[in-house]
């Protein structure tokens, strides 16, 4: 009875021992950090790096906030916290600071501003009255040639969620997405006349994903074994909107550059055609995206070849069966952006370890799906008909299989799928013994060139 105490209680610090270690490997939190800077995103950093003005800019910010009314989701319950950080009229200052281009004066609680103003003149008066009237007054404030307008329009959670799991005899992994999406407006008017002179809309994605693993075993009768890992990673919602404050005071700089909208502050010798037209070809881009990141316009049109690397396994009637490398080539032809006809040749060797040793050349005919045509990644399946042909005498068969492919390029995809061979005798290798007709499995990776697009 002591032994098994015992070695409980060693099978416990053991156990401790390794989920510490994990966490390590994992870089969970397990010590106080100390405070940092802010982090620094991609379009800072664009912002940083843009040609810089002839002079710059005087302008004011009153307010750029919330304007959804959007609480946070809540699975248990109601959530009073809103969704939206409360201070972007900060961010947007701050933002306008890192462009280089505009000097911007305080607006948003100017009626702190005027009192500390004359809070000073009343102190000066009472206690230096003997002193230069002229030293006591103070300078004018600065006055903005334009007003910057706008704010956080919408924030739309859940607009695109998923998962992928898989469990066998206990063992099992999972992972999970979601997707939120904030959109801001930005517009400039003319102190002027009150003009708008111009208005920018740019929008960012919100992500979130979770990773869990999970073993369930009974070790015997009386013993079960059962551990779990996981990891959640959700973006923060005040980078998303300075990403998007930024992305919007960028392109007002560069669509009032190329509108002639700044005026003296533009030098023309100054090289800003190569940022407008880099600009440009970002909107020729961005024509006809929608949320989610689909194009309305199909990605897949009309025709396409292939080229995949194959990895091929045989199950045929004797054992110790090995695994080769082979390859496929073939075209498609889309009769919708749902429904292609697929024609390829392959080639393959099936092989039983010191047994037999097959090479066959295989031309198939398939009628392929894709679930999301219109999306950068989609995943789809396929079944069709095809021959083996070698030295001896030809086969025949049947096939099923399924992927993923990722759009990495107007015309260029990349491929990953598995498919299954199912033949209609039993004579592969030669042998004909049982009534389970000989079969293959195929593992894929390849490359998809699409022909007729736009």
């Amino acid at each position: 009875m002591r032994t098994y105490t015992y070695t409980r209680i060693f099978f416990c610090s053991f156990l401790l021992c390794v989920l510490q270690a994990c966490s390590s490997i994992f870089g969970l939190p397990s010590d106080p950090e100390k405070p940092t800077m802010g982090e620094v995103t991609s379009s800072t950093a664009e912002l940083k790096n843009l040609p810089l003005p002839k002079e710059k800019i005087v302008i004011g910010v009153y307010k750029f906030r919330d304007q959804t009314g959007q609480y946070k989701p809540s699975e248990n319950g109601n959530n009073w916290s809103t969704a939206v950080p409360q201070g972007t009229t900060t961010i947007l200052i701050k933002a306008l600071e890192d462009s280089h281009w505009f000097i911007p004066i305080e607006r948003e609680n100017i009626a702190n501003l005027l009192n500390e103003r004359q809070i000073i003149r009343s102190t000066r008066q009472e206690y230096i009255k003997d002193s230069d009237k002229n030293n006591q007054s103070l300078p004018p404030l600065l006055y903005a040639g334009i007003l910057l307008e706008g704010g956080v329009i919408s924030y739309d959670s859940n607009i695109l969620t998923g998962g992928l799991g898989a469990r066998y005899f206990g063992i099992g992994a999972s992972t999970q997405y979601r997707q939120d999406r904030i959109t801001i407006y930005l517009r400039a008017v003319s102190t002027l006349n009150g003009e708008i002179l111009k208005t920018v809309y740019t929008s960012k994605t919100i992500l979130s994903t979770s990773v869990n693993g999970s073993f369930f075993r009974y070790i015997d009768t009386e013993r079960l074994l059962e551990a779990e890992v996981g990891l959640t990673q959700n973006e923060p919602v005040q980078l998303a909107v300075t990403e998007a404050i930024e992305k919007a005071v960028k392109s007002l700089i560069v669509e009032g550059i190329r509108d002639k909208i700044w005026g003296k502050a533009v030098d023309d010798t100054n090289g800003y055609q190569a940022l407008i037209n880099e600009y440009n070809r970002e909107q020729e881009q961005n024509n006809g995206r929608v949320i989610g990141g689909r194009f309305p316009e199909n990605y897949r049109q009309k025709m396409s070849v292939f080229a995949n690397v194959e990895a091929q396994k045989v199950r045929d009637d004797y054992v110790n069966a090995k695994m080769n490398v082979g390859g496929k080539v073939g075209v498609k032809y889309f009769l919708n952006p749902y429904f292609n006809v697929e024609v390829n040749g392959s080639y393959f060797t099936l092989e039983n370890e010191n047994i037999v040793k097959r090479s066959y050349f295989g031309p198939e005919v398939n009628l392929e799906y894709i679930l999301f045509p219109k999306y950068k990644f989609s995943p789809y399946i396929y079944g069709g008909a095809g021959a083996m042909y070698s030295k001896y005498k030809p086969q025949y068969k049947g096939q099923f299989g399924g992927g993923f492919e990722y759009m990495a390029g107007h015309n260029v995809s990349l491929r990953a799928s598995a498919q299954y061979d199912l033949g209609f005798k039993d004579n592969w290798e030669g042998l004909v013994n049982g009534k389970r007709k000989d079969q293959a499995l195929r593992f894929a990776l390849g490359i998809n060139f699409y022909l007729g697009n736009k």
